[in-house]
C-alpha cells in the first residue's frame, strides 16, 4: 500500500510494523511527531505496546534500557539536545548489549538555539557503541527501522536511525508500506537469550574488575565488525522480501568517475541532480552515498574510492578544532590504501542553511580546478564573514 507521509511518520509506521512492545519518550521540544503518532497508536489499539511518558530524554533512554533488559522490543526517539542528555545511557545501552532502536532527527546543537538540521548531534555520539544509519528519503527511513531491529537483535547492539530535520522529517513523500504479514515473516518476535526474569533470576551489569572489563569492550568491537556482514545480509534479505535494498554505501554513476562527491542523507539527493547535469555535459563526476557511519564500512569505502582521481567529502557537521567528521573518517579509511586519492573536505549547511544544487556544483567545480586540497583541512562554503 502506498501513502504520502512525512519522514517522522515513516519512522512511526516502521516501529508499528516492527511490533515494538515498549516506547518511551519525553514529549516536549526537541521531540517530534514520531512519538506523537506512536502514542496515538498505543492509545487507540493500533499498536499493542506500552507507551511510557517520562520527564527527560535521560529517563526515556533509562526506560527503554529497562524494557529491553526484560526481553521486550523497545524504541525511543529524540533530537539534538535530547540526544546529548542521553549520552551517559547511550554507553550503558550498548555495553549492556541491548538491541534498542532509536530515531534521531538531526538538529543543530545550541546555543544559539536552533531546530534546523545538522548532523553534529548524532555524529558526536560516535564512540558510544551504537550502530548509526543515515537515511536519504522517507522510504529508506521506514525500511531502515525494520532492518535495524533485525540487525540489533542479531548482534545485540543498539541502532540509531538518523534523518534530517525538516528537509526529511517534515517533508511528505510517497512511501510503500509493506504488509504486516510480510514484515512479521521478515522480523519475527524478539527472543532474548538473557533477560531480567523473576522466574529465572540472574545478576546483570555488576561491578567488573580490571580482570574482565577489557574483554567486554573487545566483544563489543567484535560485534561491530560482525555487524558489517549482518547488515549486508539483512539488507539483501530485505531486498528479496520487499524489492528494495540500500547497501552500506551506494555508488551512483561512479563507473568512470574522475571526481567523486561523498555525501550522506538528503545532501546525497541534491548531489544526484548535480551529477546528472554535469554528466550531461560530459564531466566525469560520481557520488558515493554513505549510509552506515557505525560500524564504519572500511572495505566498501576503500573499494569505491581507491584509484579515483579526486574525492570531495561534503559535511553538514563539524568537529571543532579538527574538521568535517565524515571527511575525517573517510580520510582515515583511505590512509595507506592502494591508489589513495587526494581528499577535499567541505563544510556547508550548518544550522539548517540550505544546500542547493548550485552549491554542490561549486564544490565539484572547485575540486575539478584544483590538483591538491589546501593545507587547511576545511573548505567552507556559504559562510557570510
Amino acid at each position: 500500500m502506498e501513502k504520502v507521509i512525512m519522514g517522522n511518520h515513516a519512522v512511526s509506521v516502521g516501529v508499528q510494523l516492527s511490533r515494538a512492545q515498549v516506547i518511551s519518550a519525553y514529549p516536549i521540544t526537541p521531540q517530534t511527531q514520531i512519538v506523537e503518532m506512536l502514542s496515538e497508536m498505543c492509545a487507540n489499539g493500533e499498536l499493542d505496546a506500552k507507551f511510557i511518558k517520562v520527564e527527560s530524554e535521560h529517563s526515556a533512554m533509562a526506560a527503554v534500557i529497562g524494557a529491553s533488559s526484560t526481553g521486550a522490543r523497545a524504541f525511543t526517539a529524540t533530537s539534538s539536545q535530547g540526544l546529548a542528555l542521553m549520552h551517559e545511557l547511550l554507553h550503558w545501552a550498548s555495553a549492556a548489549r541491548l538491541p534498542i532502536v532509536m530515531a534521531n532527527v538531526n538538529r543543530a546543537m545550541g546555543p544559539g538555539w536552533s531546530i534546523w538540521t545538522e548532523q553534529t548531534d548524532s555524529l558526536a555520539q560516535r564512540d558510544t557503541g551504537w550502530l548509526q544509519i543515515y537515511c536519504e528519503n522517507n522510504q529508506e527511513v521506514l525500511d531502515s527501522v525494520i532492518q535495524a531491529f533485525k540487525i540489533s537483535e542479531t548482534v545485540l547492539l543498539p541502532t540509531m536511525i538518523v534523518l534530517d530535520a525538516f528537509v526529511l522529517s517534515h517533508t511528505s513523500e510517497r512511501v510503500d508500506i509493506p504488509d504486516q504479514a510480510e514484515v512479521d515473516a521478515f522480523l519475527p518476535p524478539r527472543v532474548a537469550k538473557w533477560k531480567l526474569d523473576p522466574k529465572e533470576p540472574h545478576a546483570f551489569n555488576a561491578l567488573v574488575t580490571p580482570a574482565h572489563y577489557m574483554e567486554l569492550r573487545y566483544k563489543i568491537q567484535k560485534s561491530h565488525e560482525q555487524a558489517i556482514e549482518v547488515a549486508r545480509q539483512v539488507d539483501t534479505d530485505f531486498g528479496k522480501a520487499f524489492g528494495r535494498s540500500y547497501g552500506l554505501v551506494e555508488k551512483y554513476k561512479m563507473e568512470d568517475a574522475e571526481i567523486v562527491l561523498v555525501a550522506s542523507s538528503t545532501i546525497a539527493s541534491t548531489a544526484r541532480i548535480v551529477i546528472d547535469e554535469m554528466r550531461a555535459k560530459g564531466q566525469r563526476v560520481g557520488l558515493l552515498k554513505m549510509r552506515y557511519f557505525r560500524p564504519f564500512p572500511f572495505a566498501d569505502v576503500r573499494k569505491a574510492l581507491g584509484g579515483v582521481k579526486k574525492v570531495a567529502v561534503i559535511d553538514r557537521d563539524i568537529s571543532f578544532g579538527h574538521g568535517g567528521i565524515w571527511a575525517s573518517e573517510i580520510k582515515a579509511a583511505l590512509y595507506g590504501a592502494n591508489g589513495q586519492p587526494p581528499l577535499f573536505g567541505f563544510i556547508i549547511g550548518l544550522g539548517g542553511r540550505d544546500v542547493r544544487p548550485e552549491h554542490i556544483h561549486e564544490i565539484a567545480m572547485y575540486v575539478m580546478e584544483h590538483d591538491r586540497p589546501p593545507e587547511d583541512p576545511i573548505i567552507w562554503r556559504g559562510v557570510k564573514v
